[in-house]
This record gives C-alpha cells, structure tokens and sequence, in this order.
C-alpha cells in the first residue's frame, strides 16, 4: 500500500500501524523502476521492469543481485560466547572453525522451530547470528532470555548491511572488485574483513537460491555505494537486481524451506526433514530433549516436495488429499518452477504419505490435481556446461 508519492504507509491506511521500514537501499530500488511490497513490515522489490521469470533465469545462468538488508545480525562476544550460541542452536557450533558458518535452527523446549538461521564463527569469543527478517524482535528477545548474561550480546541488525550475490558467474564478476581471492573460499567459508569496490565488508559464500554465490555484509551507510558497484558488475555478465519473487522461485526450486511458510512455531526440525542440521550428540541446546525423544519414537508427519501432474499452481493453504479424498495437510509453498519446467510444491502430510512415489492431490481452488511425491531437491546445480537446462528427476538430497 502506497501514498500518491509511492511512499509506503501502514497496511490499514489509517495510520494505526506502523508505515514498513525501508532498507538502505529504497532510492536505488526507485531509480531501477522495482515495484515495491510491504512483506513482513519491510518495504522490499518484489520484482524490477524484467520480471519474476526473467530474473530467476538471470540468477540460474549468470548472476542476481539481491537486497537483503532487511535480515537480522546479531552478534556474541565474550569467553562464553560459544557456550550461549551452542545453548541455542541445533547444530554442532564446536565443529565451527574461525571463518566458517553453519545451517541451524533455534528451537522452543517443545522442539518446535523459533527461527531457522546461519552461525558464522570470527574467533573463539565472537559468534554472528543472521536471522530472518521477520522474527527479529522475538529472536533477540528469546536469545536474551536465554543467554543475556553468559556474554555480550549486540543486535546490529539496524546498522548492517547485506546483499546477496548469486549464480553461476558470481565468483568471476565478484573478483573484479575485490583482491581477496574467491577461488579458495568453499561453501560455507567467510572473509570476516575485506575491501569490495571500496567498501570494508565481510565476504561469506552462503545463499538461499540453490545457486553458488556470495553474501556482502557491510555497514548499512555503505550499502547503496556496494549495491551500485554489484549492479553494474552483474551486468557486465549478463546478470540484474532481483526482487522477492523470484527469489520465493528459486528457494523453492532448490527446496529451501522458509519461516513463516514450512517452518514455524509448531513444526519441528526433524517433521521438516532438517534432521541433519540436529546434532543430539550436543546435549546442550534448548529443545534437545524434546527432539530426542520425537526421533525415537519417529514422526506422526513430514514435509513433503511434490510435483504436479496436471497444469494447477499449488499455492499456500491449499488443502492436500490423499487417494480416497480425505483431506491430510495443506501446501505451505507451492508454485511455478520456472528452470524445472513443472509446478511444484511443498506441504505437510501423515509420514506415510510423504515418501516417494506417493500420489497426493491438491486442491486448486476447487480443481483436483494430481501429484507425485519426490525426494530432494527439485533443482540441483549442474555442472557449469548444463546450467540452464532442463529438467532433470530430483535427486537423492539431504532431506
């Protein structure tokens, strides 16, 4: 919801809510014709004059530049800091070296999900927590709650910036602009200080597209100079900016599940079949026991990836039935997939159902249409020389 200058204002319009917060990017989004969203109290481009379809393509075979701004970074510092973000997070923090990051998720004693997130380890007394944009309060709250006097726990969310720096040609159009070496850093690893067109940033080559890449952090009153730099570089290479929606496109192609969506409050990790980024081993963590006994006793349901048969987009909250019709979950994500040629989508259902080669089907606003269960992703990168092609049968991956 715009004003007549195309400002955001609140979602009533009457002012009782507060007007979206804006990134420190907002004037480059205007200059580049984005049409922009409120999403979860941000005002973000949901897509720029190219389109969805276009710019997942772009991503999928060269390059995307996103905005990302709006995520959450909080920092632990400290003797104890290790101690605290072990205390609340699933995976193994001690496995962490200095410059290198881990998937995990934080959990309420019951094992249901507080927020998925990235762990980035700087040295033995500093811990990075990035999470998402939406849980920001809560998050800082419950890690304050939790840990606040185990050590110095800073939410710099609001002076840091970060962009996304995704595809193919990421790594070759980034290092035009930085003397850090690229080649050396493997999925998972960060440069906690480098120089990028100019601007101090950290260098982690992590991302939620199914594509290799970078995230830059910065400080936000460097973020518009970074983005301008990135922009002009992806060009060069065929690349563009990209907005929400084809980011929501490529997250889901590679299976990638998102809060608000697949995970939630009441979802565990292991019914969405995160159970690899749990480490039980920890006794630690807030939701160990809770997640301990739900993997002995085994999962009464299970998020499972679907392909559609029929031409029906599944979209989210459409119900999902079985073959007798009876209705056993709903879709969380769902939609096209535009480098895999199929709809597709994802939704929790009775275990039984969730395993390969299962036919579901999902009711599209009152259109029955058929479709299979998979396993994995549905997209996986290929080899450089198969980027962009067609569809391939998922393979076997980590869920």
């Amino acid at each position: 919801m715009t004003t007549e200058t195309g400002e955001p204002k609140s979602a009533t319009g009457k002012g009782s809510l507060p007007p979206p917060k804006k990134t420190p990017l907002g004037e480059a989004h205007r200059r580049l014709g984005a049409k922009m969203i409120d999403f979860g109290g941000w005002w973000m481009p949901v897509s720029y004059p190219s389109g969805i379809i276009e710019e997942h393509r772009t991503t999928r075979s060269a390059v995307g530049v996103f905005d990302v701004c709006h995520m959450g970074e909080v920092h632990f510092k400290g003797p104890r800091a290790a101690e605290a973000v072990q205390r609340l997070v699933t995976n193994d923090v001690g496995k962490l070296g200095d410059g290198r990051a881990l998937y995990a998720m934080s959990c309420w004693p019951a094992g249901g999900i507080v927020d998925d997130l990235i762990v980035y380890r700087f040295g033995a007394q500093h811990f990075l927590i990035v999470v998402n944009a939406a849980n920001v309060s809560k998050d800082v709250r419950w890690f304050r709650e939790n840990v606040g006097n185990w050590c110095d726990l800073v939410d710099a969310s609001d002076e840091t910036g970060l962009i996304a720096f995704q595809g193919p040609r990421a790594e070759s159009a980034l290092q035009t602009l930085t003397a850090t070496p690229l080649s050396s850093l493997r999925s998972f690893d960060f440069v906690a200080s480098a120089e990028v067109a100019g601007v101090r940033a950290s260098i982690a080559r992590t991302g939620y597209t199914a594509e290799d890449g970078f995230e830059l952090f910065c400080a936000s009153t460097d973020a518009a100079r970074l983005w301008d730099a990135l922009v002009e570089t992806a060009g060069m290479v065929g690349g563009k900016p990209v907005g929400l929606g084809a980011r929501d496109t490529l997250r889901l192609e590679g299976r990638l599940s998102l809060y608000g969506n697949d995970l939630t409050d009441e979802t565990t990790p292991l019914e969405a079949g995160l159970g690899w980024a749990v480490k039980l081993e920890v006794p630690l963590f807030i939701g160990h026991d809770a997640l301990a006994a739900q993997r002995q006793a085994g999962v009464t349901r299970k998020l499972a990836g679907f392909v559609m048969r029929g031409r029906g987009v599944a979209r989210h909250g459409y119900p999902i039935l079985d073959g007798g019709g009876r209705v056993v979950g709903e879709v969380t994500s769902g939609g096209p997939g535009p480098t895999v040629g199929k709809n597709i989508g994802m939704g929790y259902v009775p275990a039984a159902l969730a395993e390969p080669g299962v036919t579901l089907v999902i009711d599209c606003r009152g259109k029955m249409v058929e479709a299979d269960v998979v396993k994995g992703p549905f997209y996986r990168r290929a080899p450089v020389n198969q980027i962009g092609g067609a569809y391939a049968p998922p393979a076997q991956g980590k869920s």
